[in-house]
């Protein structure tokens, strides 16, 4: 009798090139991710407008912004976790559904209470599809190139946050604020049916199972209609040792417990700074004498800048992994610094808003993208998702900390000097990751497992 083949997922994937079929696979999370950037940063960019015709306080919009991110805190730890049980798949169409229908209803809403509410529901949505686009993306794609994919799929967050700048400036002036939530909120609904019919599971997720080899085998031949046939009958296996118990506590083990802090420290510094921008940056232009339009336009740079960032860095993020996310963390301290002493020209403000969303939001995608990477198939959704809600936490943390200093009176470059000190903290935790992790590669840690085994040969974590 004929020994049954046995292919490894990872390996087959790793030693092949990215084909067409990946592509699409990145730009349909990617897509997933357009309208996850634009659903979240909406509130900010109709803030303006809000606040005027509800006769709010700048202190008021601080709980408004923070509603919607601590949904978004919540999704992300429960429906990473959950993914890593039930599959990518199917959290990302159930989140898609979810903040789609919560959009809408953002759109019907009369006071701040209810407002706070829909924006925390919303928010569960919202956190959950993020993490699952990244853990999708990252099993489909070969590992040297793993980052660079990661990434630029990453750009559809900051596009459809962009996109939500731009649309906002449109439509606040002719239909109201509302209207933007109205389009926001029918886009995923509309394209939730979609995915759920063409969007495959994740092929490491399915031959983890054990119990899927015939779906695995189709699409590693989607992968590469190239590579050599599969004969019947093989198994197809993912080297990772088995998992038991609460995915969460895993985090914490076999040499994983200062990196998974460390990169909790990274995200809760980068998600601080970046929701103190994206969600004050329209409301402090708007005060120094920015037309509301005006406002969100030069705002909007901030995801303009990131989506620049992400595609120059993803090559040299693959190459120097987190040296070159400290570097440019480095770099955002003075750009954020910057935007505090330039806010009343409106080019320069422009330009220093860009290269501050350059390194802030592309420094977090590149986080994105590295968490990924160090965690394996089994725990990679809950990796990336708790190490989102632990920065949505920061996240929350910085529109409230914004409209605080608003009250007091602070002065914008107080304000912004603010912001940059939280990059500074970012850098500096990114730069001693990426010691411990270099150590911990060369010392030979966590021998005991053959997964570990083979990251070591590769010379990562991935």
């Amino acid at each position: 009798m004929a020994e049954m083949q046995e292919i490894d997922v990872a390996e087959h994937i790793d030693r092949q090139p990215v084909g067409s079929f990946q592509i699409k696979l990145l730009l349909a999370c990617a897509a997933v991710l357009v309208l996850d950037g634009f659903d979240t940063q909406a509130i900010g960019y109709v803030a303006p407008a809000l606040a005027r015709e509800w006769s709010l306080s700048r202190a008021a919009l601080g709980p408004v912004f923070s509603a919607g991110l601590f949904g978004l805190m919540i999704g992300a730890l429960v429906f990473g976790p959950l993914a890593d049980r039930v599959g990518r798949k199917r959290i990302i169409i159930l989140s898609m559904l979810a903040f789609g229908v919560g959009t809408i209803a953002t759109a019907f809403v009369n006071d701040v209470t209810t407002l706070l509410i829909i924006r925390l529901l919303t928010g569960l949505g919202l956190g959950g599809a993020m993490p699952n686009a990244v853990a999708m993306t990252s099993e489909f794609s070969p590992h040297r190139r793993r980052a660079t994919m990661v990434m630029i799929m990453f750009c559809g967050f900051s596009i459809g946050a962009a996109l939500g700048g731009l649309l906002a400036a449109a439509l606040i002036p002719q239909y109201g604020w509302r209207s933007v939530f109205i389009v926001g909120g029918a886009a995923p609904l509309l394209l939730a049916p979609v995915l759920a019919w063409r969007l495959p599971e994740s092929v490491r997720f399915l031959a983890l199972s054990g119990r899927a080899d015939a779906r695995v085998a189709e699409l590693l031949g989607r992968i590469n209609p190239n590579a050599a046939a599969v004969t019947t009958g093989t198994r197809f296996v993912v080297h990772e040792p088995p998992l038991e118990g609460l995915p969460v506590l895993h985090l914490f083990r076999d040499g994983r417990t200062l990196p998974t802090l460390l990169l909790w420290v990274v995200f809760f510094m980068s998600l601080l700074d970046l929701y103190f921008l994206a969600n004050w940056l329209p409301v402090v232009l708007n005060d120094l004498g920015a037309s509301v339009s005006s406002a969100v336009l030069i705002g909007s740079t901030l995801q303009v800048g990131g989506v620049v960032g992400t595609v120059a860095l993803g090559s040299v993020v693959d190459r120097f992994s987190f040296r070159a996310l400290a570097l440019v963390y480095f770099v955002a301290v003075f750009a954020v610094g910057a935007i505090g002493q330039l806010g009343h020209s409106a080019v320069l403000v422009a330009i220093v808003i860009f290269a501050a969303g350059f390194c802030i939001v592309g420094g977090q995608i590149a986080a994105n993208a590295l968490a990924a990477n160090f965690y394996p198939t089994s725990m990679r959704a809950t990796g990336v998702g708790w190490a989102l809600g632990i920065g949505r936490v920061g996240s929350i943390i910085g529109p409230l900390i914004g409209g605080a200093l608003m009250s007091a009176k602070w002065s914008t470059a107080a304000l912004f000097a603010i912001a940059a000190s939280a990059a500074l903290c970012a850098a500096l935790a990114a730069l001693l990751l990426g010691r411990v992790v270099q150590l911990g590669g060369d010392s030979g840690a966590n021998r005991t497992t053959s997964f570990d085994a083979e990251t070591r040969r590769r010379g990562s974590y991935a």
